[in-house]
């Protein structure tokens, strides 16, 4: 079998258009872009969505550079050298990390408790934990899509995949000091937020969940209904909204939220995108500012933004939004440079591409390549679609691509770091919860179609046999096993 047959599997399933009508919005999406899609959503997993599930109410941003797009209840509808940075704080407020990543207000209402929710990816805390960090990372259906013929292949697929790229995962680990910052920057941002918060008089329990490791999206639920939240905003730490990323974390708080009463009632809302905040803007233009000081000429610096990459499939399939927001935030960061007079050319290029697959274009090595081939010699590299560092800045960026860079012939090599706790940053996050607070609204409890169709018996044995006969030539056929090993390894 031909390593096409992996791309085929890994394909998302396009939703039909009908779905998109089983929501009940007042909604107002607008992007400069042309490809934005408002119902993308829908498809995680292939899964529509009934209109009884839930009712929303969305707010979304026009060009206004203020306001976030935020979600009323839980149902989205579109959308190195070597490095000690263990036990590093990234953050300039001085604050510890909480045990449980929870930062509790001092004090609360009997009327109200409001928590907010930070949302991210997690990272292994030690060598140890690579492996079942993988694990969880590929057995997400939202980042390896198979059709749904193939999906109990998901877990042994992910276990496989796990196993065999985690010795060269820990020598990445490794390099920034044996495990991710990540945890530790997030608790730091969660109390910034906090205090952040509480300057505009709000008071609030902020809460840190992570999608694949410690501390799990279930452990944080289980803190916020121990402490008998009333009012709880969503906050993904990811400024463009993803299948692969916010959506794939709303996805899990939906599982959780669905089974419990009492979360079922909470009343929520999701803040699922905010690149084209001002706050924001002005903070990437604040950072990009300031290291291009840091060159002799700064005029003459190449502004090379890279983004984490996500498959092509996702945009063109499944109508992520991504690719659009991506652009736009670049727009918009461009033009408050502008504004200050600040004229250098720039790029997009996207990072982090694993399996035969085709992701989103032109890839980050490729073109570091080419600039050096056309003579750029001043190159000032932003992560765009990160907000902390982690493992695709310390490492990826600043080893391997630095490296890359300056084989291909850049001569001077700069990285805008990642947001962390900045006050300005972490200013306009607090305001962003404060706007979504008067959206949230409780989510109703409701069986899916999915649910129904897999509980057939006679279905899910025909799907189980086929899919097994199916999968015995695909795990076992020689040339499968070579394109896997080049390919996604």
């Amino acid at each position: 079998m031909e390593t096409g047959t992996i791309s085929r599997l890994l394909q998302p399933t396009k939703v039909p258009s009908s779905s998109f009508s089983n929501f009940t919005s007042s909604s107002s999406i607008c992007c400069s872009q042309k490809r934005l899609m408002l119902a993308c959503h829908s498809s995680h997993g292939g899964r529509e969505i009934n209109s009884d599930e839930r009712e929303i109410t969305v707010l979304s941003s026009e060009r206004t550079l203020k306001k976030s797009s935020v979600v009323g209840g839980l149902s989205l509808h579109r959308p190195v050298h070597k490095r000690d940075v263990v036990g590093k704080t990234f953050c300039s407020v001085g604050l510890s990390t909480y045990p449980g990543s929870i930062v509790e207000s001092s004090s609360q209402t009997a009327e109200e408790k409001i928590g907010v929710l930070l949302l991210n990816l997690g990272g292994p805390d030690t060598l140890h934990d690579v492996q079942p960090f993988l694990f969880n990372l590929f057995a997400d259906p939202d980042i390896i899509r198979l059709p749904r013929l193939f999906r109990f292949l998901q877990r042994p697929l992910a276990q496989l995949i796990s196993v065999l790229r985690a010795p060269k995962s820990k020598e990445g680990y490794a390099a920034i000091g044996g495990g991710s910052p990540l945890r530790k920057i997030t608790d730091e941002q969660a109390s910034a937020l906090k205090m952040a918060l509480e300057t505009k008089k709000v008071l609030a329990n902020v809460y840190v969940a992570m999608r694949y490791w410690h501390p799990f999206t279930e452990e944080a639920v289980h803190q916020i209904k121990r402490d008998g939240i009333t009012k709880l905003v969503v906050l993904p730490l990811y400024p463009q909204y993803s299948i692969s990323t916010t959506g794939s974390s709303v996805r899990a708080l939906q599982n959780i939220f669905k089974e419990d009463s009492y979360l079922s009632r909470l009343p929520v809302a999701v803040i699922e995108s905010w690149y084209q905040r001002q706050g924001y803007i002005k903070s990437m233009a604040n950072l990009i500012e300031q290291e291009l000081h840091n060159f002799t000429k700064p005029e003459e610096v190449m502004i090379f933004f890279s983004a984490h990459g996500v498959p092509v499939s996702y945009v063109e399939n499944a109508g992520d939004p991504y690719r659009d927001q991506m652009e736009e935030c670049i727009f918009l960061i461009m033009k408050e440079l502008k504004a200050r007079r600040i004229n250098n050319d720039h790029t997009l290029a996207y990072q982090s591409r694993v399996g035969p697959v085709q992701w989103l274009k032109p890839y980050t090595d490729e073109v570091l390549v080419e600039l050096g081939q056309k003579g750029v010699k001043s190159l000032l590299a932003v992560p765009v679609s990160f907000v902390s560092e982690h493992i695709e800045t310390l490492e990826e960026i600043d080893m391997e691509y630095k490296e890359l860079a300056l084989e291909s012939g850049i001569e001077n090599w700069g990285r805008v770091p990642a947001l962390n706790c900045t006050s300005s940053f972490i200013t306009d996050l607090a305001d962003a919860v404060i706007e979504a607070l008067p959206s949230t609204m409780a989510m109703s409890t409701s069986t899916g179609t999915e649910e129904e169709v897999d509980n057939d018996p006679m279905q899910y044995f025909m799907k189980m046999l086929f899919g097994s006969l199916l999968a015995f030539v695909f795990l076992f056929s020689p040339k499968m096993v070579s394109a896997f090993k080049k390919n996604i390894l």
